[in-house]
Parts: C-alpha cells; sequence; structure tokens
C-alpha cells in the first residue's frame, strides 16, 4: 500500500480583532459590545473555505484585576469560554477542527473528559484538545490557589490528568452501544464496560463515564512547550505541538529534538507534528508587503513604553535603547521562550525595545514577508526542508490579512501539490493524518491472548 502524500497543516489562532494589539481601533471594525457569536461563525467559515484543518482557540484564564489601566486600553470581555464556543461552532461547520484550550490547573479530569466526549460526538469527531499547565499570578488569585505548584510539579500533574482522561474515556468499547437487545432486555455486554480505578499522586477516582467512547478515540492532543519539561512532555503526550521559531536552523533543532524523543515513548517520528506560529504581510510587490511590515512595527513601537515587559518580566527601570540586562529573573510561565528571546538578545546584540518588537508583538514567531509566490515559497522551504509539518497562522486584522491568506496564498500552495485541495477526511485525526487511538482494554485482551 502506498503511504499518503504528506501534506502542509494549516491552522489559524483565532482572535477576535486579529493579532495586531490595535486592531479593535481600525475605522472598519465593528468594536465593543456583547459578545457576538457570529463574529466568530463568519471567521471559521472563512477559514473552512479555505480548507484550513483547524481553527485554534486559545484561553488566557484568570486575568487578575490588578492593573485596571493597562485592561481599560485592551480588548477584553469579547470572547467566549473555547469549550462553549466550540460546541456553538459545531453546528455551522462541517469539516474544519475545533481546538479548545483548557488549563490543566483549574478542572478535574472526569469534567474534562466528559465535555470533550461530548464535543467529539457534537463535532462529528472535530474537536482537539489544547492542553496548557502554565500559572499566572492572575490565575491563581482568580482561583484561590493559595499554594501553586512549581513547573516541574505542573507538568507532572498535566500528565497524570491525562492519563486519567484516557483511561475514562477507554471505560467503553467501541461499538459497545450499537447493539441493545429489546427481546432480551440486555442493552449491552457487561464485558465491554471497563470502570475506572485509578489511585495516583494528584487524583483519586472510582467511576466510569456517562457517555461513548469519542469518534477519535480521544480528541487529538496539542500542546506548546519549549523548555525541558516541556519539549519532554510533548514528546510523551503531544500529537501536534505549536511551536515558535524566527529561523529554520532554530525550527530544525526544535523539530528534530522533540520528535527524536518519541521514541523512548514507544512513538514514532510521524506520531508528533509541529507547527510553528507564523505572522506575515503580503502585498502585491515586495516593497508594498515591506512597507505593509513598517507600519505595523511602528503602530507597536508607540505603545512599547506602555508595557516594557517581556514574558511576565518588568523591564520598565531599564533604558528601552539600551541592552538587554544580565542576570533578570526567569518567569514562572514560558521559560522556554525567555531563554529564546535572551539567546536573541544576546546574539543580535538587539536593544530591549528592539527585542520586544522581533520577539514580544510577535510571540517569538517567525514573520515572512513578500508577493503571495514569495509566501508560498517561504512556507514551502520550511516544510520539505525539516523545519515544519504546517504552521499556526497569526493573522494581523480579521477578517482581511486571513482573506487574503486564504485567495492568494492558499491557490500557490494547492498549485505546489502541498496542501489539499478538499477535505478527504471526516474527522480531524483524518484529515492530520494522525493514528486512532486504540481502546487499552481491547489492547490488553489481545496480549494476553497472544
Amino acid at each position: 500500500m502506498s503511504k499518503k502524500k504528506r501534506q502542509l497543516i494549516l491552522s489559524t489562532f483565532v482572535q477576535l480583532y486579529g493579532t495586531h494589539a490595535n486592531a479593535w481601533r481600525r475605522p472598519e471594525t465593528k468594536a465593543g459590545g456583547n459578545p457576538d457569536f457570529n463574529d466568530w461563525a463568519d471567521t471559521v467559515k472563512l477559514l473552512e473555505r479555505g480548507k484550513f484543518d483547524i481553527a485554534f482557540f486559545a484561553d488566557f484564564v484568570g486575568n487578575g484585576g490588578g492593573d485596571t489601566d493597562r485592561i481599560g486600553r485592551q480588548p477584553r470581555g469579547g470572547g467566549f469560554e473555547p469549550l462553549t464556543l466550540a460546541g456553538a461552532l459545531s453546528q455551522v461547520t462541517k469539516h474544519i477542527g475545533l481546538v479548545a484550550t483548557v488549563n490543566t490547573n483549574f478542572n478535574e479530569p472526569y469534567n474534562i473528559a466528559r465535555r470533550f466526549a461530548s464535543l467529539d460526538h457534537l463535532t462529528g469527531g472535530r474537536i482537539g484538545w489544547n492542553i496548557v499547565s502554565s500559572l499566572s499570578e492572575g490565575a491563581a488569585n482568580s482561583f484561590g490557589v493559595a499554594d501553586p505548584l512549581d513547573h516541574a510539579g505542573r507538568y507532572e500533574r498535566a500528565a497524570e490528568f491525562i492519563e486519567v482522561t484516557k483511561e475514562l474515556w477507554d471505560t467503553w468499547d467501541d461499538g459497545t452501544f450499537d447493539h441493545p437487545d429489546k427481546d432480551t432486555g440486555q442493552f449491552l455486554d457487561p464485558a465491554s464496560v471497563h470502570p475506572i480505578h485509578h489511585h495516583g499522586k494528584h487524583f483519586k477516582v472510582d467511576t466510569l463515564l456517562d457517555i461513548a467512547r469519542p469518534l477519535q478515540g480521544y480528541p487529538v492532543f496539542f500542546q506548546a512547550g519549549n523548555s525541558e519539561a516541556g519539549r519532554e512532555f510533548a514528546a510523551q503526550h503531544a500529537e501536534l505541538i505549536y511551536a515558535a521559531a524566527q529561523t529554520i536552523e532554530e525550527a530544525q533543532a526544535y523539530y528534530n529534538d522533540v520528535k527524536g524523543r518519541a521514541a523512548k515513548y514507544g512513538r514514532e517520528p510521524d506520531d508528533v507534528r509541529v507547527i510553528p506560529g507564523l505572522f506575515y504581510h503580503i502585498g502585491s510587490s515586495r516593497q508594498e508587503a515591506e512597507e505593509k511590515y513598517q507600519s505595523y512595527r511602528e503602530s507597536h513601537d508607540a505603545n512599547i513604553s506602555n508595557r516594557q515587559q517581556l514574558f511576565g518580566i518588568d523591564l520598565s527601570e531599564h533604558p528601552l535603547d539600551g541592552p538587554l540586562p544580565e542576570n533578570l529573573p526567569e518567569p514562572a510561565n514560558g521559560v522556554g521562550r525567555w531563554r529564546q528571546a535572551v539567546a536573541l538578545a544576546r546574539r543580535e546584540n538587539l536593544s530591549i525595545r528592539e527585542l520586544i518588537l522581533r520577539f514580544s508583538i510577535v510571540q517569538g514567531h517567525r514573520i515572512v514577508i513578500g508577493t503571495p509566490v514569495d509566501i508560498a515559497d517561504q512556507i514551502e522551504d520550511w516544510f520539505l526542508n525539516g523545519a515544519a509539518d504546517g504552521f499556526n497562522l497569526k493573522p494581523t486584522f480579521l477578517p482581511d490579512s486571513l482573506a487574503e491568506f486564504i485567495d492568494q496564498v492558499v491557490p500557490e500552495l494547492q498549485k505546489r501539490g502541498i496542501f489539499r485541495t478538499e477535505y478527504e477526511g471526516k474527522t480531524l485525526r483524518e484529515n492530520l493524518g494522525l493514528k486512532r487511538p486504540p481502546n487499552q482494554h481491547v489492547l490488553g485482551k489481545a496480549a494476553k491472548a497472544a
């Protein structure tokens, strides 16, 4: 049997107005008011028209209320809780994967397993879980976490969290509910039921889930980890990794490192897909695209002095146009990305202002600038040369920047044969070319029989 041709994965980080901090201030943007589901639905329908794999919904739960002046200058209150939004979007879309962020620090495995199983059935097998274990000060205060776990402890708890959710999804064999017998009164075969008895360090669960096993077996697992602990966690658990890299060498090193770790967990390199973030500026000419980019930089530059921070580290006591100081403390979250930023500053002798523009404004992601052909060339280069399995787009303005990419760049990618022209699978797993995980109890029976 011939192996299916490798296809580019395209995801989009869906925000209300776009990734530009001032996108809401554009004259044509409808800003303010209560959350409007139609705004989000229109964006995801646009992605589905472009044959994208994924609409990705981040969730920065628990912002805290310590800096109301800052809050007053940023769009807040316009978003929906991701799982609720995914359920609603499942009814107005047919093909695109819907990836919701859920933080393991503020949930219990039973509730999350139940919600994701429900959503997998509601979406027809199109749900994904972006697993987050970060814990900001604002989030800790919001949830009353008085004694938070450290970085390593949060990853340890998250790993056990995933273990328990898998056990819960596997409390029913596939097809358990498919053959009720009205004559005998036997609704299902008791041998297909596997109650969970988990007694671990962080969770004690004795139960079974009250909904059939997800259509995909498990929802697709997404994760973003760049620290040592994050990379190890991704190699063991993640199926698709949201990464950050600004050069192809940096991207290739991460790509090879994480995929190379997978073998120790009995996984193949292709079981782990890596999609770096991608900012882009498209023009009818390279000069027009460069002018768009410079305008983007300048519009941010004026605001940097008001928020002179990088990954939560306050740099306001240091000259904005001076070098990054030595011996700065590391943040509680995003350690790997912080180290990436510091290395960039040292390597290129960047000022604090330049570093914030290069790293904080675009979250350490790559920026591509040029005509549609130029953009496609740069995407193809990383895709074919072991740096990425796809990209998570960061549109500057919604819907305009996204429509530009779909109408101008996607046809170029399709013409090169590296991106689909139609959806081939029914589930997110099928469209991503990922294996459907078997029920661990079925595997156990087969092993005993052998």
